[in-house]
Protein backbone atom coordinates (compact mmCIF):
# COMPACT_ATOMS: atom_id res chain seq x y z
CA UNK A 1 0.00 0.00 0.00
CA UNK A 2 1.29 3.44 -0.92
CA UNK A 3 2.26 5.35 2.24
CA UNK A 4 0.34 8.43 1.11
CA UNK A 5 -2.82 6.36 0.56
CA UNK A 6 -2.43 4.94 4.07
CA UNK A 7 -2.09 8.41 5.57
CA UNK A 8 -4.99 9.79 3.56
CA UNK A 9 -7.17 6.91 4.75
CA UNK A 10 -6.12 7.66 8.31
CA UNK A 11 -7.00 11.35 7.82
CA UNK A 12 -10.41 10.49 6.38
CA UNK A 13 -11.17 8.15 9.27
CA UNK A 14 -9.99 10.77 11.76
CA UNK A 15 -12.36 13.35 10.31
CA UNK A 16 -15.25 10.91 10.00
CA UNK A 17 -14.98 10.13 13.70
CA UNK A 18 -16.11 13.68 14.50
CA UNK A 19 -19.76 13.70 15.52
CA UNK A 20 -20.72 17.38 15.49
CA UNK A 21 -19.92 20.41 13.35
CA UNK A 22 -18.05 21.90 16.33
CA UNK A 23 -15.87 18.79 16.65
CA UNK A 24 -15.16 18.94 12.91
CA UNK A 25 -14.17 22.62 13.12
CA UNK A 26 -11.88 21.80 16.02
CA UNK A 27 -10.27 18.92 14.13
CA UNK A 28 -9.71 21.06 11.04
CA UNK A 29 -8.24 23.91 13.10
CA UNK A 30 -5.85 21.44 14.75
CA UNK A 31 -4.71 20.04 11.41
CA UNK A 32 -4.59 23.14 9.22
CA UNK A 33 -3.19 26.64 9.42
CA UNK A 34 -5.64 29.52 9.10
CA UNK A 35 -4.55 30.10 5.49
CA UNK A 36 -4.89 26.40 4.59
CA UNK A 37 -8.38 26.30 6.08
CA UNK A 38 -9.37 29.47 4.19
CA UNK A 39 -7.97 28.03 0.95
CA UNK A 40 -9.97 24.82 1.31
CA UNK A 41 -13.14 26.76 2.17
CA UNK A 42 -12.59 28.94 -0.93
CA UNK A 43 -12.06 25.87 -3.11
CA UNK A 44 -15.36 24.40 -1.92
CA UNK A 45 -17.08 27.70 -2.66
CA UNK A 46 -15.54 27.71 -6.16
CA UNK A 47 -16.88 24.18 -6.82
CA UNK A 48 -20.36 25.13 -5.62
CA UNK A 49 -20.46 28.34 -7.66
CA UNK A 50 -19.24 26.53 -10.80
CA UNK A 51 -21.93 23.89 -10.35
CA UNK A 52 -24.50 26.71 -10.15
CA UNK A 53 -23.30 27.94 -13.54
CA UNK A 54 -21.76 31.17 -12.29
CA UNK A 55 -19.15 32.48 -14.76
CA UNK A 56 -15.52 31.94 -13.80
CA UNK A 57 -14.61 35.64 -13.95
CA UNK A 58 -17.46 36.52 -11.56
CA UNK A 59 -16.38 33.76 -9.15
CA UNK A 60 -12.81 35.06 -9.18
CA UNK A 61 -14.00 38.61 -8.52
CA UNK A 62 -16.45 37.67 -5.77
CA UNK A 63 -13.98 35.43 -3.91
CA UNK A 64 -10.90 37.56 -4.53
CA UNK A 65 -8.97 34.74 -6.18
CA UNK A 66 -7.16 34.52 -9.48
CA UNK A 67 -8.93 33.25 -12.58
CA UNK A 68 -6.36 30.43 -12.75
CA UNK A 69 -7.56 29.19 -9.35
CA UNK A 70 -11.14 29.05 -10.61
CA UNK A 71 -10.05 27.37 -13.84
CA UNK A 72 -8.23 24.67 -11.84
CA UNK A 73 -11.46 24.06 -9.93
CA UNK A 74 -13.38 23.79 -13.18
CA UNK A 75 -10.88 21.29 -14.59
CA UNK A 76 -11.08 19.24 -11.37
CA UNK A 77 -14.86 19.04 -11.66
CA UNK A 78 -14.73 18.12 -15.35
CA UNK A 79 -12.14 15.40 -14.71
CA UNK A 80 -14.54 13.70 -12.31
CA UNK A 81 -17.50 13.77 -14.69
CA UNK A 82 -18.21 10.57 -16.63
CA UNK A 83 -17.40 10.73 -20.33
CA UNK A 84 -20.30 10.97 -22.71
Amino acid sequence: MDVNVKYISHLVNHLLSRRTPEEMKEALRELLTDSELAEIANRLQIFEMLQQGIPQRRIADELGVGIATVTRGSKAIKSRMPSE
